[in-house]
């Protein structure tokens, strides 16, 4: 993670439903009963030996979210296919659950807004403000403040487990997201917030503003105390084609570099893990600190992105997920081979597959990939 060369090439799979699949449970199991999501992910790292993966990266218990009573997750087994990992329903741009005339109230005051406007429309319990309070209401915050302690807690103990059992340790700590991904994912939607791209900019840019102290303080409450282990931040909507370059210099990077810069102060390095395609943002994150973030390749040619930061940064990922899902072994080994050969040849390279791994991937690729670059991503 310093882009410094270790003994070996570390393995760091993301790996959701495809450790319900390696254990022998459907997805409706681990998304509905974390402790089987939990057991299945050590059972996976104790027999493949890796060197960290995330304590349960089906992270949605959707225990949690019923008890809330959230509108927008699609749970296994209910809303979607048992075997289909847990859903995030897009709001409908005529029915978002921020209005286009609210921005001015979030900017405002961020806490307020949401827990006076935003969860009563996304909260199929929550009454809102100026209607009289039911018993469903209530009971949603009990039920929901249990249901999260009950959950949150059990990750010290998962991680100390993960931890005795096979010496596998915690690939992040802590959550970050992008003051603008907020407003695409569970504000507007990003329909909506399209149309506001082009209609109230500024309205967006001081939403985004009035935002980053807030996240900047849940990445920093979360983080590793020992600042070993990266913040992990999700990158969702923040890249062409989604928003174009103007966009991105206007009202994206604006309101994310100077969170990495001060979460780099405080000594944390940031997990950029860069869902779809960023290569037209790299010289953007090339201003950031040497060594401040690792760079997780989705979609992008892993092999570019090397040239272009490598220097500067590590570099996860890039072995194509399809290619673990529908290849054979022996043609995973052979893009492995040409990563380890070409990106990972001085260091600063940890081996992991471009996306978050569901239980379309192969058993059989993924034991591949494991075994190959033990004994091959020697240095």
């Amino acid at each position: 993670m310093r882009n410094e060369k270790p003994d070996r090439i570390p393995i760091r799979p993301f790996v959701a439903e495809f450790t319900a699949k390696y254990a022998g449970y459907t997805c409706q199991e681990v998304t509905h009963d974390y402790t089987k999501a939990f057991e299945a992910a050590c059972r996976c790292a104790a027999d493949f030996d890796w060197d960290a993966i995330v304590p349960n990266m089906v992270y949605v218990w959707t225990g949690l979210t019923q008890a809330i009573g959230l509108k927008y997750y699609g749970v296994p087994g209910m809303d979607v296919p048992v075997n289909t990992g847990f859903q995030y329903r897009e709001p409908p741009e005529d029915n978002a659950y921020m209005k286009e005339d609210e921005y001015d109230l979030l900017a405002a005051d961020p806490t307020g807004y949401l827990f006076n406007v935003w969860l009563p429309r996304v909260s199929k319990y929550v009454c809102p403000q100026g209607q009289p309070v039911t018993i469903q209401n209530n009971l949603s915050f009990l039920k929901g403040g249990m249901a999260m302690l009950s959950y949150f807690t059990a990750f010290g103990p998962q991680i100390q487990r993960l931890r005795e059992e096979s010496g596998t340790v915690s690939a992040i700590a802590g959550i970050f997201k992008a003051p603008f991904d907020i407003l695409a994912d569970k504000l507007r939607g990003y329909l909506g917030l399209t149309m506001d791209l082009f209609e109230r900019p500024g309205q967006v840019r001081r939403a985004c503003e009035a935002l980053m102290p807030h996240l900047l303080h849940v990445a920093l409450t979360g983080a590793d105390p020992l600042k070993q282990v990266p913040i992990g931040f999700w990158m969702h909507r923040g890249c062409t084609p989604f928003i174009n370059m103007k966009q991105f210099d206007n009202l994206y990077w604006p309101t994310l570099k100077p969170i990495i810069e001060e979460i780099w102060r405080h000594g944390h390095q940031v997990l950029f893990y860069a869902e779809g395609r960023w290569m037209a943002h790299l010289d953007s994150f090339l201003e950031l600190p040497e060594g401040s973030i690792v760079f997780h390749v989705d979609q992008d040619d892993v092999f570019k992105v090397h040239k272009k930061i490598g220097h500067k940064f590590c570099i996860s990922g890039g072995i194509p997920n399809y290619l673990l899902a529908y290849e054979t072994p022996e043609n995973v080994r052979k893009f492995c081979r040409k990563v380890i050969d070409e990106v990972a040849v001085d260091g600063g390279y940890i081996m992991d597959a471009s996306a978050i791994m569901q239980n379309e991937i192969a058993i059989e690729n993924m034991k591949a990939l494991t075994e190959f670059t033990r004994d091959y991503g020697v240095y």
